[in-house]
């Protein structure tokens, strides 16, 4: 009964766990003066956002919405499939502390790049991977990495993660901002539900 009761619980928090939306208004997007963006999409952005929060040379973060047509979208609209965006990050980095090349590193090392009908628990178009790139070097290196990636041997599938031009970045609610840190305990259950934490010790032999 206890394991059943168990069951049960996890599997509501893994259908509340994505689907919570923000009812405030979205995040107000300030860039940091001489940083360069990056921009990418990589499931629940909740949990893309730490891993970029703690990278040397990273000096903003925002999640929002990005790929699709509607505009001014909502979480609901996103949630939907619909619209469509996918749930992504935009990263704002110092360029004199680090480079586009490792915060591609940092990417690849934060999601599945086999899984193409989302990310882990989250499935549906918004949730699947994707690299957008603002000029032509960020393209030719993203899809530099990609090609790596899928010669190192480390992975049997195709790499499904999609390199597309960056289109208008729409910031989610403030609700979703920094997620991990407004509600530790259930991003953490969360986190390691998803099947997330058990991939990346798995893959890489960390988070």
């Amino acid at each position: 009964m206890r394991r059943l009761i168990f069951v049960f619980a996890v599997l509501g928090l893994l259908i509340a766990a994505c689907s919570r939306a923000g009812e405030d208004d979205p995040a107000k997007i300030i860039q940091p003066p001489n940083s360069k963006a990056a921009v990418f999409s990589g499931g629940c952005f909740w949990c893309i956002q730490p891993p970029f929060d703690e990278a040397k040379g990273v000096l903003a973060t925002y999640v929002g919405y990005t790929g699709g047509t509607t505009q001014n979208p909502t979480y609901e609209d996103v949630e939907t499939g619909e619209t469509g965006h996918r749930e992504s990050i935009v990263v704002f980095y110092d360029p004199a502390k680090t480079s586009y090349g490792e915060m591609l590193n940092i990417f690849w090392r934060n999601i599945n790049p086999t899984q193409a009908d989302g990310q882990f628990y989250d499935t549906g178009s918004q949730y699947t991977t994707a690299i957008y790139y603002a000029n032509d070097e960020e393209k030719r290196e993203a899809l530099a990495s990609k090609d790596a990636l899928q010669k190192s041997g480390k992975f049997n599938a195709p790499i499904a993660t999609q390199i597309l031009p960056l289109g208008k970045f729409w910031p989610a609610e403030e609700h979703h901002q920094k997620y991990s840190k407004k509600d530790p305990a259930h991003y953490e259950e969360y986190h390691i539900g998803s099947g997330r934490n058990a991939y990346f010790q798995e893959t890489w032999g960390g988070k």
